[in-house]
């Protein structure tokens, strides 16, 4: 059974338009490459219709794997939130150790991107700081050791 995807409106708008992409444009441009390397000669020793066809099992794996994401979506609409306590949807300002502050958007796993501050629910930093409140310091480990960040502010994303 799979488990719950949680996502933002923007999350499943993308991964909504990433479906669309893939089974549409990418589905007529795979087909074609298919096609192309069939003229080509003997199927049996043509690497360019392998590639093509390799291509092809990919791009319908990820497009399963879209629609299963799709299917056991649930949308977390920010607006609905409060500021209280860290969720799924919640922008967290918080100061490191060190003094430096930084901002954390607590996303879904689907919609992960550390290198924009958005981190999961899952990584260590967001089960850290899921249901906590303004002020409260959270420990958690990391592979680098134990880590400590306070928390300044939540918002909604």
């Amino acid at each position: 059974m799979p488990k719950d995807v949680i996502l933002t409106p923007e999350g499943l708008a993308n991964l909504k338009a990433e479906l669309e992409h893939m089974s549409t444009t990418r589905r007529r441009e795979v087909a074609a490459r298919i096609k192309e390397a069939r003229e080509f000669g003997d199927i049996s020793e043509n690497a360019e219709y392998d590639d093509a066809k390799n291509e092809q099992a990919m791009l319908e794996a990820r497009i399963a794997q879209l629609e299963d994401k799709l299917r056991s979506a649930t949308v977390i609409d920010a607006s609905d939130l409060d500021t209280d306590v860290v969720r799924v949807g919640s922008k967290v300002h918080v100061v490191d150790a060190d003094g430096k502050t930084l901002t954390y958007t607590i996303v879904g796993s689907a919609e992960a991107k550390p290198a924009e501050m958005k981190l999961s629910n899952e990584s260590p930093v967001g089960k850290a700081l899921i249901g906590r409140k303004k002020g409260e310091e959270v420990v958690f480990a990391t592979p680098k050791g134990e880590r400590r960040l306070k928390i300044k502010k939540i918002e909604v994303s």
